[in-house]
Order: C-alpha cells, then structure tokens, then sequence
C-alpha cells in the first residue's frame, strides 16, 4: 500500500513525523507536505504561479503552497499511484465547522476530490495540557489500520480527532459520530490596530453525539466526511 502523509503545520513538526511512524508499518509512506505552517488556510490552492518543490530524499518532498496543494501535486505528479492520503497529526481538534477552515481537512478533502481515500487526523488539546506525541503516535497506530479496511464511497473521507488528556497506555473506545453544527460562541475586541479574535474553544456548544461531544468527552472521534 502506498501512503502520503501531510498536515498544515510544515514538513518538520512533531505531528507529522508521529504520523509517519504510526503509519510506516502498513506500507510504504512518502511525505509530501508544506515548507512552511498552514494552519486555518481553509481549501486554497495554487492555480497560477509555478509551486516550488524540494526533494529532501526519496520518500520526502517539501510544497511551497498549501494542504490542498500538496494533495494535489502528489495525486498529479510525485505518486500517481497513491492509494490513501492521510493529513497530520494536527495540534488541536478539528471538530464541527473548524472542518471548513482547517488545512489538514482540506488536504484530506482534496484527495476525496480526486478520488483518492483520504484520513485527516488532529489532537485535541484540553486546558493545561501539552500533546504527548508518542501517545498521538501510539494511539494512531492502534486506529489507523481498522479505519483503513472500512469502507469509503466516492467523495467520502474520514475525519478523526483524538481526545485529551491521553497516554500511550490509555484505553481509548472510539465512536463514529456527525458533524456537530452549532456555531461558535466568540467576539471581536476592538484594540489599537483594529479587531481581534477572541474565543474559548474548550467551551463551545455542543449536540450529544457530535464529534465535539464524543471527543470532549475522552473518546476518539470518527467522522464520515463528503465533500
């Protein structure tokens, strides 16, 4: 089976790399991700300037361009024959609407695009906790491969996030569960040099059985995605 991991956050951060490991034992995976952060582009692509590509190694090739980009180039040009896509891991959840703005989404999205299955895969991160990569890495190596062998339809993609706080050790039950719909509760405040954002994401409202539910509530969360 051939693999192409990448997220938004760059080609050399700890996500990707325990994406990489957790992975590497169910085939053969070539990187193909951004050179630089991505976070919250959404499902920009590059369609009129040239996109610069370095090939740090075989198995390793760094986008000057966005997640979806990166989809695209590796569908298109670097492994035709890819046979999934799989985005992260990223740091903080990717539940309900942050599906439409999120990078690694987007990339996992694009794949569905072009008819290839696609994962995205994020990390929640609960108040006063820092992501332990090692339990992301173990845990995604225990979900990967059930996720792998269900089946997708045309258009279809998995968005899966994890629950915190988590060590390699924790007992995770996993639940497929909707998209949950309700808007976020944030404002504006107005400061000298304009409007800033400001929201509390651990507090957002949710509907029972939503992913944002399920994954609040220490289980990991697996969406059926369409595009």
């Amino acid at each position: 089976m051939k693999i192409v991991v990448t997220n938004d956050d760059g080609f050399d951060q700890p996500g990707l790399a325990a994406l990489v490991e957790a992975l590497k034992p169910l085939g053969k995976v070539t990187v193909v991700a951004p050179a630089t952060p991505q976070s919250n582009v959404g499902h920009r692509v590059t369609m009129k300037a040239s996109i610069r590509v370095d090939r740090l190694d075989e198995d390793t090739y760094v986008v000057h361009a966005t997640p979806a980009d990166c989809t695209r180039l590796a569908v298109k040009a670097l492994v035709p024959d890819v046979d999934w896509i799989i985005a992260g891991i990223n740091p903080g959840a990717n539940l309900g609407s942050d599906v439409y703005q999120s990078g690694t989404v987007a990339a996992s999205r694009e794949a569905a695009i072009l008819g290839v299955r696609a994962v995205a895969v994020s990390q929640y991160i609960a108040p006063d906790w820092s992501v332990d990569w090692t339990a992301a890495r173990v845990q995604a190596s225990r979900f990967l491969p059930g996720v792998l062998n269900e089946p997708l339809a045309a258009g279809q993609f998995w968005n899966i996030n994890l629950p915190s706080p988590i060590d390699a050790d924790s007992d995770l039950c996993r639940q497929h569960c909707p998209l949950d719909k309700h808007p976020h509760r944030y404002r504006y405040v107005e400061d000298v040099k304009g409007f800033r954002y400001h929201g509390i994401i651990h507090d957002r409202p949710r509907s029972t059985g939503s992913d944002v539910d399920v994954c609040f509530g220490g289980m990991i969360s697996i969406t059926l995605m369409e595009i």
